[in-house]
């Protein structure tokens, strides 16, 4: 049995959340696990209600919808996770700081230098690192804005919310996803998961 029924994952863009969940995958699907990639519904929600910029397909703005969907949202991950019984792997900017006070959730931080981030934003992307920056605080600011609004709060990625804080400057994705897998008690043995 796993130390821990499920896992959310916080950190700023660029962090390495949507690596880490799409790493975690092969190993927890088997284990009957779910996966929610804030970012990817973000994405979809956008494309839907037609907020697209077509300069910049790939990404959205958190004013592209009212600060009652996040809401909604984050309550309705909070509520299923809140279950010991739910076994979900989730990634947003702040699902860590939401699973606060759920003893059963492994809340990972992962932090990262700025540097790195705005380099990972430029080949991931395909941006000049001007461009990548600009990205970057935009992107910040709105969420903050949002979140600060809805919360009243902005210690969203504060050490003292998370069971596990990775620096994914000094880790890399393979070292990441094992020391998420060792905090949630998931071993290999024989090609098999075992439990500790």
């Amino acid at each position: 049995m796993l130390k821990y029924s499920s896992v959310a994952i916080s950190g700023r863009p660029g962090a390495g959340r949507s690596t880490l969940l799409k790493n975690l995958k092969p190993q927890l699907e088997p284990l009957g696990f779910e996966f929610f990639s804030g970012g990817e519904w973000s994405r979809q929600f956008s494309i839907a209600a037609g907020k697209k910029d077509p300069k910049d397909p790939k990404h959205h703005l958190a004013t592209d919808y009212g600060d009652d969907v996040d809401y909604q949202i984050d309550q309705a991950l909070r509520e299923k996770i809140a279950k010991p019984e739910t076994h979900m792997a989730v990634e947003s900017w702040i699902a860590g700081w939401n699973a606060r006070g759920l003893p059963h959730v492994l809340k990972v931080l992962l932090m990262c230098d700025d540097s790195l981030r705005i380099d990972r934003v430029v080949n991931r992307d395909n941006v000049t690192v001007e461009e990548a920056k600009e990205h970057l605080r935009s992107r910040e600011e709105a969420n903050i804005g949002k979140w600060r609004r809805l919360y009243r709060t902005d210690d969203f990625w504060d050490p003292k919310h998370y069971d596990l804080v990775i620096n994914t400057y000094s880790h890399g994705p393979g070292e990441t996803v094992e020391l998420v897998l060792q905090a949630l008690g998931y071993y290999k043995v024989n090609g098999q998961p075992k439990n500790e």
